[in-house]
């Protein structure tokens, strides 16, 4: 290694938890992890604060996770393994329904899913390079387009004629573009009064391309 290199964090968890009382462990770390983002950020949230914050000693954390970019990562894959369930049902939910309602409701299951935890969601979008995820949001993305695909397949008789993988890939990054940047930069559009005509004119955007 070159002198001044900086080593990479280690991001895998040194064991997985098997047994409830493990598994009650780790939960308590990433979850005291979440909060520590939240309410200090990154640089403040040490691998002591975290223990302390979950209740457990450093050397029960070292245990499980070798640095805390892993513990972060461990944050990262259980939020995008959360959303990509609210992201499956959401599709099931709609499979039967008119195009445009069909649309309404996802937009509106994507805006309410990022107005959870809009703090969290920003400090996470901050470290995903830092903690070696991109692989994994890469991977959640094909699902996400996979899935979406399907939905559009399913409903081609109410679409004008367009290339599927097209409309795909314009669609799902319209959602994203619009709910990642309404809670990274402009949090206001996220607010009850603003995010049903969020909801309104990103469905009309989507419907008048589509027909």
């Amino acid at each position: 290694m070159l002198a001044g290199m900086s080593r990479r964090p280690l991001t895998t968890p040194r064991k997985h938890a098997s047994q409830e009382r493990s598994r009650a462990t780790v939960d308590a770390l990433v979850e005291a992890t979440a909060r520590l983002l939240v309410r200090e950020g990154f640089d403040k949230a040490s691998t002591n604060r975290i223990a302390q914050e979950a209740g457990v000693s450093v050397g029960s954390l070292y245990q499980y996770y070798p640095s805390k970019e892993a513990l972060v990562a461990a944050v990262i894959d259980r939020h995008n393994g959360e959303l990509m369930q609210v992201v499956r049902a959401a599709l099931v939910e709609v499979a039967s329904l008119p195009i445009e309602k069909a649309l309404r409701r996802l937009v509106a299951t994507a805006i309410d899913a990022h107005r959870v935890d809009p703090k969290l969601h920003r400090v996470l979008a901050e470290q995903i390079p830092r903690t070696g995820r991109l692989e994994k949001i890469a991977t959640f993305n094909r699902e996400y387009f996979v899935l979406f695909r399907d939905f559009l397949e399913s409903h081609r008789g109410e679409l004008r004629a367009v290339d599927l993988e097209l409309a795909t890939f314009v669609c799902v990054t319209s959602i994203e573009a619009l709910t990642h940047t309404a809670v990274l930069h402009r949090s206001e559009m996220l607010s009850d009064e603003r995010a049903a005509t969020l909801v309104d004119e990103a469905t009309r955007l989507m419907v008048r391309y589509l027909r």
